[in-house]
């Protein structure tokens, strides 16, 4: 490769670089402004929420109040005929002080044909009382549905409020006027004045009729059609007051009723979240503008921390790509190595096995001088029965002739039991054998081959073993583990005055525990924690390689158990406990 396309190559990949870090970074930043103006826009309509609960709250409190007053006999009596002097005075003074109980902004009582023939406000110089008002449609609904509700601006006081009409019927049921509570919200919009989010209520025309600032009320959020604008005319809604349009662009959504708008205030074009909620009582929809706040400083930490991770994982890449290289470079040599040790495995694996059955063997060439002593009795016994069975035959004497043959069968059959054990002891086991068998039979096999040795050396030999001691293993290997450390108890007795060899099996919780006891001297504190390390030895120079404990403590390791040794009372205990097999005995 030549240096000016190395040169190219090199141009390629940082310019990759550099742009996927661009790229992150503005995807980041994007993901940021739209998560942060995603919580606003959550949080603001909790907010709203919170507004609208109040104001319905507020109108909920009166709506029921014509209703009850439509109920009253004297307000009933006041619009089945024209009023006297006495009784209208008796009538404003009666609404005068319903009003000022209720705290509500004004009531009135009006005909059957819309004309207000009392009212609270009597005192007033604008007072309802005279003036018709059937073109209002609170007038109008209450006497086609019973009740009615309009929010207006008064064409009497010029002051803006919630009507609430219901209904005043005869005995007939028939409509003789309308009862009317006027709302004003001055103190609720003196408490959303307070509040640094725009807030505005607008009518089903959507034209803005309350709001905490008074630059923005009567404007249009929506075109409105011609037949709105004459309708408009006709109830005088907004009378003498000026509607202008409020410009706004949707730049983004957010969900129903949420979205980022830019609007054209009335103090300049700015960009509000814009979260609107209906009031479906009312035919309302309540709105809260609230200007994004700042976030440049969370939007470029995002974005550093985007174009940070993409190079990072850039030179994680190229990193690992080199490793990569250099792995490749190296795998020959790996996979040589592997077979080597694999080789080398297999030796050890192999020697390990010799080593095991080199151990039993040695067992079997210590024992195998005694065994000839015990098997060369019987012989010489048996010459001489041979002998004696001859003459017996010669004079005729079958009856002692069967006798002495039933002593040969004996002799026969011990000398058979100890040669066949003796050949099934120095066998392989096969790998992995586990089988079911009864740990007190391993120990009467184990004592069988140590019987001359027992006798010779004048061995007190005590057994306490629970039969049937039911486990899963390999009774060779077992056998061999059990004779490892039979034998050691033999060694340890040898010049005490008294020697006694103990064997148990006993039950320990879910465990069989076999454990072999003699009245030796013990084992050395500083011995204990090598004593089963390989070729580690207490005896003399010749007497055994110190291979016995290390292999058996590997057979019962392998079988799932564990070998310890301690200082007894006496002298020294070795026990290894293997799982009990809960299958019921066989009979």
């Amino acid at each position: 490769m030549t240096l000016t396309q190395r040169t190219l190559r090199l141009f390629v990949y940082v310019l990759v670089i550099v742009t996927g870090a661009a790229i992150c970074a503005a995807l980041a930043m994007r993901q940021t402004q739209q998560h942060v103006l995603s919580e606003e826009a959550r949080r603001a309509s909790d907010r709203l929420a919170l507004y609208a609960n109040t104001l319905h709250t507020l109108i909920e409190r009166y709506r029921a109040l014509p209703a009850v007053l439509a109920l009253d006999t004297e307000i009933r009596n006041a619009v089945r005929a024209p009023l006297g002097e006495q009784a209208q005075a008796s009538l404003n003074r009666k609404l005068e002080s319903i009003n000022g109980a209720a705290h509500s902004s004004s009531l009135e009582l009006m005909d059957r044909h819309g004309v207000a023939v009392g009212a609270s406000n009597w005192r007033n110089p604008k007072s309802y009382v005279g003036n018709n008002y059937g073109f209002r449609p609170y007038f109008l609904q209450a006497r086609a549905k019973g009740t009615g509700r309009f929010y207006a601006v008064g064409v009497t006081t010029g002051i803006p409020g919630y009507f609430l009409s219901n209904a005043v019927l005869d005995d007939d049921g028939e409509f003789m006027g309308a009862m009317v509570v006027k709302l004003e919200f001055p103190t609720l919009e003196r408490e959303w004045a307070q509040d640094d989010d725009l807030l505005m209520a607008s009518d089903a025309k959507g034209i803005v009729f309350l709001a905490n600032r008074t630059d923005w009320r009567y404007r249009e959020l929506q075109s409105i059609s011609v037949e709105d604008r004459a309708d408009l005319l006709s109830t005088r809604q907004y009378d003498k007051k000026p509607l202008s349009p409020l410009r706004s662009r949707v730049l983004q959504r957010f969900g129903p009723g949420s979205h980022l708008s830019r609007v054209e205030a009335p103090e300049g074009s700015a960009e509000y979240l814009w979260q609107s909620q209906a009031m479906p009582d009312e035919s309302w929809t309540l709105h809260l503008l609230r200007k994004p706040v700042s976030v440049n400083e969370d939007i470029r930490n995002a974005g550093l921390a985007a174009a940070s991770l993409w190079l990072m994982l850039v030179f994680l890449g190229l990193f690992l790509s080199q490793r990569w290289r250099m792995a490749r470079l190296r795998e020959r040599s790996r996979n040589e190595l592997e077979r080597l040790v694999e080789e080398r495995t297999r030796d050890l694996r192999t020697a390990q096995e010799g080593l095991v059955q080199s151990t039993k063997l040695a067992a079997l060439g210590q024992m195998s001088a005694a065994l000839a002593h015990e098997i060369n009795q019987p012989l010489t016994a048996q010459r001489m029965q041979l002998a004696t069975l001859r003459l017996l035959l010669d004079q005729g004497r079958i009856e002692d002739a069967c006798q002495a043959l039933a002593l040969l069968d004996q002799q026969l059959t011990r000398m058979a039991a100890l040669t066949g054990h003796l050949k099934t002891f120095a066998r392989k086991s096969p790998d992995g054998l586990r089988e079911r068998l009864d740990l007190a039979n391993v120990v009467d096999q184990a004592l069988l081959l140590l019987d001359t040795r027992l006798r010779e050396e004048q061995v007190e030999c005590v057994l306490h073993l629970a039969r049937p001691a039911w486990v899963r293993g390999d009774a060779i290997r077992l056998e061999q583990v059990l004779i490892n450390l039979l034998r050691n108890a033999l060694d340890a007795l040898r010049g005490q005055p008294h020697k006694r060899l103990e064997v148990r099996i006993e039950a320990r919780d879910d465990q069989w525990q076999l454990s072999v006891i003699d009245s030796g001297t013990g084992i050395a504190a500083e011995h204990l924690p090598c004593l089963f390390d390989p070729f580690f030895t207490t005896k003399p120079v010749g007497d055994g390689l110190g291979l016995g404990l290390a292999v058996s403590y590997a057979i019962i390791h392998s079988l799932g158990g564990q070998l310890t040794a301690r200082n007894g009372d006496d002298g020294a205990v070795f026990s290894f406990s293997l799982a009990n097999d809960f299958l019921e005995s066989e009979p």
